[in-house]
């Protein structure tokens, strides 16, 4: 007898061979004769699985003309290939193609201006599409777009974006994809006559943007908040709140600048281009370390500036919340992050606004139980 995990494991692997022949079997399938020429030329091609059931083949000739073949499955909807500078879908470019319901093919060149539908606009791009027209076909459950492009230099390693939907385009007008992925191809290893090729999925990039937004969400979306709710509401608790309260802001403060460290990370080494992102998390994080730095140099409880330092102490404080907290939605929205970020942190606010709200009302029916002046010299930010 076969034990529960053994058996879980040996059906994963099976899965993983069949879907890896399946695979090679797409590579090894002779599509010339579905293909107009300069498409159909298949033998300086380099062909490689690179997504789920996406294949891709390209070359690139002497005069850096890329010619692409791109397959996977296909039942309905569209299915798209775009190129980015940054990996991310803003200002990104794509090839998308599919079949309509009356059996025409259709394959047109995109442009992200944003994120909804409406700001997809259809033949628009920075593609430098050849005088060769795209081509896009259905063969044997699978569909192939084909495409060219020339470029003043070498193609190197390329930000490609990946994505699907099931949902056929109405008046050219995209639905929101089923899924999608980022990968980094390199381009340069399609020369003619070259069998070789390097494709790597950016998990590395995904691994950070995980990670960066894991952390922002901890420290800016969740720990920061509750720190400063401790701070407003429990200062009857003494010294109860303030350990709590200095804790809360401690830890909180950690992840916020760890979050800032894997986002300029990325920043440099994916090469991002996200200014707002990326100047409200440093303003946000500036306003933090002086709230370090005040919190060593506040006035004694009876100093006549200890009134001047609480306020400045009040207001730095929220505002660098506001500011982190604004960058959370506006990082969930730049990379796309999809329905479970934006549901998650939704979800987040609403126990932060909730938990304030409930606090409120129990300061303002008992106010005797909130003294506004607590005997300890600290009154952190929030």
């Amino acid at each position: 007898m076969i034990s529960g995990s053994r058996f879980g494991f040996l059906a994963v692997f099976v899965s993983f061979v069949a879907v890896s022949v399946v695979l090679g079997d797409q590579c090894n399938e002779d599509i010339n004769s579905i293909l107009p020429l300069p498409y159909a030329n298949m033998s300086h091609m380099v062909c490689k699985p690179i997504w789920n059931s996406y294949v891709i083949r390209f070359s690139q000739s002497k005069d850096n003309v890329v010619t692409i073949v791109l397959s996977t499955t296909y039942t309905s909807g569209y299915v798209a290939m775009g190129f980015s500078r940054d990996g991310m879908m803003l200002n990104s470019s794509a090839m998308v193609g599919w079949i309509t319901r009356k059996g025409t093919p259709v394959i047109k060149q995109y442009y992200a201006e944003g994120f909804s539908p409406s700001q997809v606009k259809h033949d628009k791009g920075e593609l430098p599409l050849t005088g060769i027209p795209p081509f896009v076909t259905v063969y044997g459950g699978n569909i192939h777009l084909a495409y060219q492009l020339k470029y003043p230099s070498r193609l190197k390693t390329q930000p490609i974006l990946l994505a699907f939907s099931s949902k056929y385009p109405e008046h050219h007008l995209l639905s929101v994809h089923d899924d999608k992925t980022t990968i980094h191809l390199d381009f340069s290893q399609g020369s003619s006559g070259s069998k070789s090729n390097s494709v790597t999925p950016s998990n590395n990039l995904h691994r950070s943007k995980t990670t960066h937004g894991a952390l922002g969400l901890l420290g800016w979306g969740i720990i920061l908040p509750y720190g400063a709710i401790v701070a407003r509401y429990f200062k009857h608790k003494e010294p109860l709140w303030y350990y709590l309260h200095v804790g809360f802001q401690f830890v909180g403060f950690i992840f916020a600048v760890a979050a800032g460290f894997v986002g300029l990370n990325m920043y440099n080494k994916f090469n991002f281009h996200a200014p707002a992102h990326k100047g409200l998390g440093i303003t946000a994080i500036v306003l933090s370390v002086l709230q370090v730095m005040a919190f060593f140099i506040r006035p004694e409880k009876d100093s006549k500036h200890r009134r001047y330092w609480n306020w400045y102490h009040h207001y730095v404080g929220r505002i660098a919340l506001f500011f982190g907290c604004l960058n959370i939605l506006l990082g969930i929205q730049l990379a796309d992050a999809g329905s479970s970020w934006k549901i998650g942190y939704g979800f987040v606010i609403a126990s932060v606004i909730l938990t304030s709200i409930v606090l409120e009302v129990f300061k303002l029916k008992a106010p005797n139980k909130f003294p506004p002046n607590p005997s300890l010299p600290l009154d952190p930010a929030h």
